[in-house]
């Protein structure tokens, strides 16, 4: 359990987090704080995903912030995070699809990368030059890739956080001589920045920027890579040959799902997460500046960032996976409030065939996560079927006509996002979470 004797003994209001993890996240070493339910952090994030990839000392395939321990979260709970701001520091970032080269990692590149000519796993590097042979380990100074970009792009943004351009070969090598500076890494950060790749498959591209958070949450209950705290992720972690082997069981026991790569995990949203460790150990990372449903590539443009996030303990929190309140303009059509013109219309329908009183509707997000986007889908059910008491037919049935199926992330991150009974959502505890975020009376 977290070693509570080095934490503070007086609760915070709000906390200030530039640490990062090892990009494993283990319940047993100590967390920050403790906040306050109802407490603020403000977080300075690293870049998650390319820089961790070409790091190979990080061993969880991103760096996300040391969890922060929120008092009277106990196991079985939840904690309502409010994301009141997500601003991009990063000038540039790159990114592209991947490919993972013969013989540098032990079974999963992102957890357990080796230098294939001395053979070390987790080697020491440092950067040399520009390109994908640039990071070289510092024991026999041979480049360790255990990523390698097939087709990829160096992006730089404007100044006001709304556009980006992709760049030519000389501008992306010269954001390349300087990528620490255009990725704005974070100074306790540890990372190789993929600006080094300089990649530029792609120039002269016009790109929106609509910041979210990949990851955020809570920490499992067992050590794990930060990364692979996910269903789909984390099934490269069973019976894996490394360190961080686990069963499928274990990881259907443990893992929280805080690596979701939903892009409605933005400003103005309200996540609900799993406590399955006392104190909680709420956690942030992996900022992209925008990605369409389903992160086709693999990847997107991971940035530098400050994030506010308000916690507040949920208790009794029915399921172990996370729930998402979008924004309105984020949910599916049909999944939007009723209209007061709607409701009028519907009202004088429903008194013409005899029926009395209609269903007070809001809508919710369930995540689900698996190895793959079918089994994701059932998981995302289940869960539904629990947090509400009504049987997975019935949930079926209200995401067909109120709702629709989302892809977070390929391939297995899910959202079964409907209108479900105001009465349902109430008796879960979500009910005044939902007139809040929606102005539901």
């Amino acid at each position: 359990m977290p070693d509570v004797a080095k934490m503070s003994v007086v609760n915070k209001r709000s906390l200030v987090v530039e640490g990062f993890t090892n990009s494993v996240l283990d319940p047993n070493e100590p967390m920050l704080g403790p906040i306050e339910s109802g407490g603020t952090i403000i977080a300075n994030t690293a870049p998650g995903c390319w820089g961790p990839m070409i790091t190979p000392r990080l061993r969880g395939g991103h760096e996300v912030t040391q969890p922060v321990y929120v008092d009277g979260a106990e196991p079985g709970d939840g904690i309502i995070i409010r994301i009141r701001d997500v601003t991009v520091t990063s000038i540039a970032t790159a990114s592209g699809h991947d490919t993972s080269p013969e013989g540098y990692c032990l079974g999963d590149p992102y957890v357990a990368a080796r230098c294939p000519t001395c053979e070390t796993v987790w080697p020491e590097t440092y950067v040399q030059g520009v390109g994908q042979d640039s990071v070289k380990c510092e024991t026999c100074d041979n480049p360790v890739k255990p990523f390698e970009i097939l087709h990829g792009y160096t992006v730089a943004f404007d100044g006001t956080n709304n556009v980006g351009v992709t760049l030519p070969q000389a501008s992306a090598e010269k954001v390349a001589a300087r990528a620490d500076h255009y990725a704005a890494l974070p100074d306790n950060s540890r990372q190789h920045s993929i600006l080094h790749y300089a990649p530029s498959d792609m120039p002269a591209v016009m790109v929106r920027m609509r910041p979210f958070l990949g990851q955020l949450g809570t920490v499992p209950s067992m050590a794990m890579p930060d990364s692979h705290n996910a269903g789909d992720f984390g099934s490269f972690l069973v019976d894996a040959p490394h360190d961080y082997s686990i069963s499928k069981e274990e990881l259907m026991e443990h893992k929280t799902d805080g690596h979701m790569d939903i892009d409605a995990v933005r400003p103005g949203a309200i996540l609900v997460a799993p406590v399955k460790v006392k104190g909680a150990g709420v956690y942030v990372g992996d900022m992209h500046a925008a990605q369409g449903d389903g992160e086709i590539a693999g990847h997107t443009m991971d940035v530098s960032g400050s994030v506010t996030l308000q916690i507040e303990v949920l208790k009794r929190f029915a399921i172990d996976g996370p729930v998402l309140f979008p924004l309105e303009e984020d949910l599916p059509p049909l999944a939007k409030p009723f209209t007061d013109d709607e409701l009028a219309k519907g009202t004088r329908l429903a008194k013409s065939w005899n029926v009395d009183d209609l269903e007070s509707l809001a809508p919710i997000s369930v995540i689900g996560t698996a190895s793959n986007l079918n089994e994701a889908i059932e998981n995302g059910l289940q869960r539904a079927s629990t947090l509400l008491d009504m049987t997975v037919p019935e949930v079926r049935n209200r995401a067909t006509i109120n709702g629709a199926i989302e892809i977070g992330r390929a391939p297995g991150v899910i959202q079964v996002t409907f209108l479900a009974p105001l009465a349902k959502l109430d008796k879960a505890g979500l009910g005044d979470i939902v007139r809040e975020q929606y102005n539901i009376f």
